[in-house]
């Protein structure tokens, strides 16, 4: 007879706990960052936040889809080992791709290498769209003037150039001038004098010349019969060449973002399954051991893995020179180490604990807890309150680094910023007994998301590169008191088996806020700048802070019958009764036996 296999939940944990560590330290290696990596290559503000939101709408729909095919299909450990894999190499081929302007790599590396350590520079009024130092607004009449890095700093033998500077304000190669006038109707060579011409140089011609004027017409149809042939020949090459002809003609910019759209949705699609269904599994194994309400210690190593990775990589990149091996920029090592930790975490991943609840349905969970949240208003209500914040997180998540960029910090200060706000959300729980004693679910939620309200407002204000680590002690509430909140509203409205299926469907509504808010906020960027991105994201969450209060006291809180209390109370009411009915047969029995005694006395008597 096979024996059971023994379930070992302390080993389980430990593995599971190990393995966010190590996945949640590279994605903060390198997704904090990657919008920095996409300004240094080029990329306008409208364009990231475009490509930022693709990539959370990618995550939010094809994440539950494969989750369900690898269950279906029994291949979770298979889809988890890929997505390692897959995930590492589309990253790395973001190293690939070339900037938009010609230099703009080694000069934007090299200036924000030294950003720390030289003057501040001044933002601009446009919120500084293309780098971190950008040019100055000067009058029309008078030369704009462009902050460059010093020669000698840099590191290059190279002149210095502006950052991220146009293709045809840049040298070219072989040392020749930026670029010549095109032709003009004045710009002839006199070719019948025997001399070549010059551009811009003009020879009169006679008054009485038929000869030149001959000569003109018969040139002037060999040249128009040329261009139609060269038309029709362009035409028939556009023709046969397709996408790759039209992504040539493209300029370099939108040829740019083209490319790295393609490549962070190939990236999202490999990396979206890896930690869904690596939760369903250890669910399914805890829970086949009924050890399911240990299932949430594995998040608070995730957040002290996410702090250490995004803390490290600062730190490491901080330190480094401008150009790394192989001539790329010090940013390609944030690629570098999430491939590493990726790497790292192969192994653990091959002794995951899973398990497979074949029994259990899962179709029918999201429709299931959306009834439950639209039945009850105080869930509506927390749930447009995560899809707003979601929505103002993402401001924070994609344009944060922008603006600590823009006055002067480094990798090293925005890793360490990062960092601190993430372990003052792990922090949390040691105040959630005392915040659970204060304030009511709902006026923690309100809290949070004004916390979260109050941290935009100040970035829009900051001064020097460690301005913005002060606020991060705010994420204490604004992220970790906000998925308490969440929380507890799960379970007061869920049914038993359900409070998973809840819990998600709040976590869909938050990533399709940051979608929404990727797309809005690079759009609000590009137009008025990051400066104003903040103020306007604050606005909008304050405003619904104060008016969730109000929503809340007048919605009606309707309260779930609690089946486990009414087993309890029949019980109690059965054992009741059971002891009255014992106390009345007692009390009878006595009785009789008093009465019989009683009368066996009296019968004695009688016979005496």
């Amino acid at each position: 007879m096979k024996k059971s296999k023994q379930i070992d939940i302390g080993r389980a944990l430990v593995l599971a706990g190990a393995f966010h560590f190590l996945w949640s330290c590279a994605r903060a290696c390198l997704l904090p960052f990657l919008t920095l990596y996409f300004r240094q290559l080029g990329l306008s503000p409208s364009m990231t936040g475009v490509v930022m939101g693709t990539k959370h709408l990618v995550s939010l729909t094809w994440s539950p889809v494969a989750s369900l095919l690898s269950r279906h299909y029994n291949q979770r450990r298979v889809a988890i080992h890929g997505s390692l894999v897959c995930s590492a190499a589309a990253a790395l081929a973001l190293l690939l791709l070339p900037p938009a302007g010609v230099g703009a790599r080694a000069a934007a590396a090299c200036v924000v290498s030294r950003l720390s350590d030289g003057p501040t520079p001044s933002p601009s009024p446009q919120g500084d769209l293309f780098g971190g130092v950008a040019p100055s607004a000067t009058s029309a009449g008078s030369p704009a003037k462009i902050h460059t890095a010093p020669a000698s700093r840099s590191g290059l033998n190279s002149t210095a150039q502006p950052l991220f500077a146009t293709e045809a304000a840049l040298p070219h190669r072989d040392g020749s001038p930026p670029g010549l006038p095109p032709w003009n109707s004045s710009a002839v060579v006199n070719h019948s004098a025997g001399e070549p011409g010059v551009r811009g140089s003009f020879t009169p011609r006679p008054e009485n010349s038929s000869a030149p004027s001959v000569r003109s017409k018969r040139s002037k149809e060999q040249l128009g019969e040329n261009n139609t042939e060269a038309e029709e020949k362009e035409k028939e090459k556009e023709k046969g060449s397709g996408f790759l002809g039209s992504l040539k003609r493209m300029d370099p910019q939108h040829r740019l973002f083209l490319l790295i759209l393609v490549i962070v949705s190939a990236w999202e699609w490999a990396s979206a399954p890896l930690e869904r269904t690596a939760d369903d599994g250890l669910y399914e194994y805890l829970d086949s051991a009924d050890a399911s309400d240990r299932y949430g210690s594995t998040a608070l190593w995730g957040l002290l893995g996410a702090a250490g990775g995004v803390g490290g990589s600062g730190l490491l990149v901080g330190r480094l020179s401008c150009l790394v091996a192989g001539g790329f920029p010090r940013a390609a090592v944030h690629f570098v180490c999430y491939a590493v930790a990726a790497a790292a975490a192969l192994p653990l991943a091959a002794h995951l604990p899973l398990y497979l609840n074949k029994k259990r349905d899962r179709t029918n969970g999201l429709l299931r807890a959306a009834r439950l949240v639209r039945g009850s208003p105080r869930a509506l209500l927390c749930a447009v309150t995560v899809l707003l914040v979601g929505a103002a997180g993402s401001a924070v998540d994609n344009f944060l680094l922008w603006q600590m960029q823009d006055h002067g910090s480094g990798e090293l200060h925005m890793g360490f910023s990062l960092a601190a706000a993430l372990l003052s959300q792990a922090a949390f729980p040691l105040l959630a007994g005392r915040a659970s004693r204060l304030l009511s679910p709902g006026g923690v939620l309100a809290v949070s998301a004004a916390c979260l309200g109050a941290q935009c407002f100040y970035y829009s204000f900051l001064w020097g590169p460690w301005a913005a680590a002060p606020a991060q002690a705010l994420s204490c509430f604004s992220g970790g008191a906000l998925w308490w909140a969440v929380g507890l509203q799960c379970d007061d409205v869920a049914t038993p088996g359900a409070e998973r299926s809840v819990r998600r469907l709040y976590g869909a509504l938050a990533q399709l806020g940051s979608a929404l808010g990727s797309f809005a906020g690079g759009f609000a960027a590009q137009r008025w700048g990051l400066t104003w991105l903040f103020r306007g994201a604050a606005a909008g969450v304050m405003a619904w802070c104060a008016l969730l209060p109000l929503l809340q006291w007048k919605a009606p809180r309707l309260r779930r019958i609690n089946y486990s209390r009414l087993l309890a109370a029949d019980a109690s009411e059965a054992s009741n009764s059971e002891s009255e009915q014992e106390a009345d047969w007692l009390e009878r029995a006595m009785v009789d036996d008093r009465s019989s005694s009683s009368q066996q006395h009296y019968g004695r008597r009688m016979n005496r």
